[in-house]
């Protein structure tokens, strides 16, 4: 079984609470699972999807095939018609989109259900076509609605018991419609299994930062970053953090580092141009050595560019902006599983070396769901690397920034002991204080980077490498390229000797000796590095850092992602020159 289902409509339809129940259903009845969103930037209007692959099997990114459209307007149909499997339906209401039934849509590919006719019947308010739809898809799947009707008694029960009821009806009335007038259903479902747990990239961070001891976020709302914001606000309560929405990405970042010298581990949140902003405080993060975690959300740009698609084109700009040299960490994870665990990475190297930590992650992979038999939280590395209570009180002497041997100064909270905790944003001394003398300023800039750097890069660890151990072809990629890259590789590995190498420690670059990953591409036929950006900033990097420059790239930068078909036929064109 390996099933697509395609929902389409406008804004304000309700596609995403469709695909969400959907998701929700799939990943309950133990089934693999990988979603992703494509939406305009617009409350209202304009044609939006969301998109489910459920499988029982492993499942990491989305097909061009579609088994099940569900139209909620006329465009769905229109433009994804194409994309229909050969045994593949169509289903949408004709009343409320005003189609007359053509010969072509009488044909056993598409499948007229009354949506809004049978929530206002048997659910007691048109309202609820959406569930009426959600039951018609369980309906041809041929599924039974008890986790559905679990579901819906979640959802709903601060509503109250006659709006549980009417839900579970319309949901009835569209599970009976479709299993007795679906003229060409093929489809069939495995056995419910052991439930699954379903999780965003998006979740993931805010999941990672909740694990690892976050007590304060502030941000200003800004696709695709906001829904950690979200995310962490609605456990806020319950895990006792503090949530700030700022005025702006400058204030934001500023309470962040604010919260996290005054002693908690703080985090900050934004997309480019809110980054834009925040650059002088990443500066002043580095000179005042307070730790501090930014998640990064990549969308196209430069400016407003296309609000809610997906890119890879900050690279460059986390790697080098602000002003000044000092040492910094990038990490861009490929997957939920992979944002969790570096999230917690990401805390812990900003305390450890007291240094900012920047989390790319970019569209895609903030809306993508995925689904996992759960994380092992028992990986979660917590260790406090401030002085408090007595073990600042008895020091016989406190020094801010002290000249050490690896360059990490004591770190101390404000008022936990009679020490002074000083620093500036000036050049400063070891007590914090500012200075102006040549050696002074070399002493420090040695500390916080010659010293630091050499330990901070053995901890970053090295690409990867999956399928083939001593391949002919190597597919490179990093950050939300993963799971798109892996079902090519997958695909390709039945007839081919063929790997991939994925990298989520951006930066500093993996140190060579820790894996033998540039003779496996030194080694192979053919080296292509895939990215969605215009110019192969990953692959600049890759030259700039280790010599080595790839035999080909594979770019886009339209916003929108990769499928495992459309980067098939990619490397189909460079592997058929082998």
């Amino acid at each position: 079984m390996d099933y697509s289902i395609k929902i389409g409509g406008e804004a304000g339809q309700g596609i995403q609470t469709v695909g969400d129940t959907l998701s929700k259903v799939f990943s309950r009845a133990g089934y693999h699972l990988f979603s992703d969103q494509d939406y305009e930037s617009r409350i209202r209007g304009g044609h939006n999807f969301y998109q489910i692959r459920f499988s029982d099997r492993p499942v990491t990114a989305s097909r061009e095939r579609v088994d099940i459209i569900v139209a909620f307007d006329k465009a769905s149909i229109d433009l994804h018609e194409k994309e229909l499997s050969e045994n593949g339906l169509i289903i949408y209401d004709s009343a409320s989109l005003h189609l007359t039934l053509t010969t072509e849509l009488k044909t056993p590919n598409y499948m007229d259900i009354p949506f809004v006719k049978l929530a206002d019947e048997h659910g007691g308010n048109k309202i609820m076509s959406n569930t009426v739809a959600i039951g018609a898809v369980l309906g041809i799947l041929g599924m039974e609605l008890d986790i559905l009707i679990g579901i819906v008694k979640e959802t709903f029960k601060k509503k109250g018991e006659d709006v549980i009821k009417g839900n579970i009806n319309a949901a009835m009335a569209g599970h009976d419609y479709a299993a007795k007038n679906c003229i060409k259903c093929p489809f069939s479902s495995p056995p419910v299994s052991k439930p699954k747990m379903l999780i965003g990239g998006t979740e993931a961070i805010g999941f990672g930062a909740i694990a690892s001891g976050c007590k304060f976020y502030a941000a200003y709302p800004m696709t695709p970053s906001t829904g950690i914001m979200n995310y962490i606000a609605d456990k806020a309560k319950k895990c006792g953090i503090v949530v700030e929405q700022a005025e702006d990405e400058i204030s934001a970042i500023n309470m962040a580092l604010g919260a996290s010298f005054a002693g908690v581990r703080a985090m900050t949140g934004t997309s480019g141009g809110g980054f834009a902003l925040m650059v002088e405080g990443l500066s002043l993060a580095a000179m005042t050595e307070t730790p501090i975690v930014i998640a990064l959300g990549q969308r196209p740009g430069p400016a407003t560019g296309l609000p809610t698609r997906t890119e890879q084109g900050d690279l460059q700009f986390a790697l080098y902006t602000a002003h000044g040299e000092f040492p910094r960490v990038i990490f861009a994870p490929g997957s939920p599983e992979q944002a969790f665990y570096l999230t917690n990475k990401a805390f812990d190297m900003a305390e450890k070396y007291q240094i900012p930590v920047i989390i790319l992650t970019d569209q895609y992979l903030a809306d993508s769901q995925w689904t996992y038999d759960g994380f092992d939280t028992g990986k979660v590395k917590y260790h406090d690397y401030r002085l408090r209570g007595n073990a600042f009180r008895n020091l016989a002497e406190y020094k801010r920034h002290a000249l050490t041997d690896n360059g990490v100064s004591p770190l101390g909270v404000p008022g936990d002991a009679e020490h002074l905790v000083v620093t500036d944003s000036d050049e400063h001394d070891e007590e914090g204080h500012i200075i102006e003398d040549a050696e002074m300023r070399v002493k420090m800039v040695q500390k916080r980077l010659f010293k630091k750097l050499p330990l901070i890069r053995q901890e970053i660890e090295p690409p990867i490498l999956y399928g083939d151990q001593k391949p002919d072809i190597v597919l490179a990629g990093w950050g939300s390229t993963y799971g798109v890259m892996k079902e090519a590789v997958d695909e390709l590995s039945k007839d081919k000797r063929i790997a991939m190498l994925h990298f989520s420690e951006i930066w500093p670059f993996p140190a060579p000796e820790k894996s033998d990953y540039l003779n496996v591409l030194n080694n192979a036929k053919l080296t292509i590095c895939i990215e969605h950006n215009a110019t192969g900033q990953f692959a600049r990097l890759m030259r700039a850092d280790s010599g080595y420059m790839f035999d080909q790239r594979i770019n886009r930068y339209d916003g929108r992602p990769f499928t495992t078909d459309s980067l098939l036929r990619e490397i189909d064109a460079f592997v058929g020159r082998l």
